[in-house]
């Protein structure tokens, strides 16, 4: 039977059709599988995103019809797409192995499947088994990553443990999960991490725009140049993105908030472009914290990066099978 919710009522994203990962059947026509990883187990400092997945379903003022055109795409990501539901996986914060690893799996017979699965977070831990999960199908090695975030993730060890959401992409790599010269970061800033990491992370050959960078160069302009990477010998693009790379006076609910960051139409133009012009296999958006949010700011903002990439991802396929191409020039009532 669906398992459904790990807290709150059972609902599904804005009111697409539910499935049952243990039944395949339940989405076997799907081209995108949202799941939630309901995790703060691997937090260094506030918890409270294990509540992450069910703001991020329900953060909207419209009907939950399973139903969102886009204005500016010109599509309904929700229609335009067979979008299913599959609730959150068991994810018990006392033990980070098991939870990681019931993760993986769910997210593997997601891609096996032939959908995109997108995880609704949860802590940055998750993106080990979100990202591992979607490369044992297409190719371990075979899918870069994009990722959006305040923080490199890259420590080693913290707190005693290999896990945690410092850590993952330091894990991705020495896995071999994901290649270190196929990893494009986007957005870091401030105090962290130390000397001997940024080291480890060129030692990888990462390349990790920095918020004073993306200033003097411009986010575009970064962005095309991580782009070009991103797709050199790889099958696919996972996306990742850390809500805390927003600024915080427009994301407030997150546990490791960093001044500076992004605006919030910066992020929801970012992700439409990875999700429009690249091959994203898969993506994840984390570290929502509702106890930390200030009238659902933050959830409404984690909400609208899956509309948007969804969105972005109708776009790129109806474009894909011979229509007119998206034009962002087109006044928004041209041609109605």
């Amino acid at each position: 039977m669906r398992y459904g919710p790990m807290f709150g009522p059972d609902v599904t994203f804005l009111g697409v059709p539910p499935c049952t990962l243990e039944e395949p059947v339940t989405y076997a026509d799907a081209d995108v599988v949202i799941i939630g990883a309901p995790f703060d187990g691997g937090t260094s400092h506030r918890p409270g995103t294990r509540f992450g997945p069910s703001a991020i379903r329900q953060a909207c003022y419209l009907p939950h019809d399973g139903s969102r055109p886009s204005l500016a795409m010109r599509v309904d990501g929700l229609r335009d797409l067979c979008v299913y539901d599959a609730g959150d996986v068991e994810m018990f914060s006392g033990d980070i192995e098991r939870s990681l690893g019931a993760l993986e799996t769910a997210v593997h017979a997601v891609a096996r499947a032939g959908a995109i699965p997108v995880v609704l977070g949860g802590d940055h831990s998750i993106a080990l088994p979100d990202a591992t999960g979607v490369a044992r199908h297409h190719g371990l090695g075979r899918v870069s990553l994009v990722h959006f975030d305040a923080h490199a993730d890259t420590g080693d060890i913290e707190f005693g443990s290999l896990h945690g959401h410092g850590q993952p992409m330091r894990r991705l790599i020495e896995s071999g999960a994901v290649r270190g010269d196929r990893f494009l970061q986007i957005g870091l800033r401030g105090y962290w991490p130390g000397p001997e990491t940024l080291a480890w992370m060129a030692a990888q050959r990462m390349r990790s725009y920095e918020m004073t960078e993306l200033v003097a160069r411009g986010l575009d302009t970064c962005l095309t140049e991580a782009f070009a990477i991103a797709v050199d010998e790889c099958e696919g693009v996972f996306l990742s993105v850390d809500v805390d790379v927003v600024d915080p006076g427009m994301a407030p609910g997150t546990g490791t908030p960093e001044p500076g960051g992004l605006t919030s139409r910066q992020l929801l133009d970012a992700v439409r472009r990875v999700c429009y012009e690249l091959p994203v296999v898969g993506l994840d958006v984390v570290e929502v914290a509702p106890p930390y949010d200030h009238a659902d700011i933050t959830a409404y903002l984690g909400n609208r990066v899956v509309l948007e990439a969804l969105s972005a991802i109708a776009r790129r396929r109806r474009d894909a099978a011979g229509g007119p191409p998206w034009n962002p020039h087109q006044p928004l009532l041209d041609a109605r």
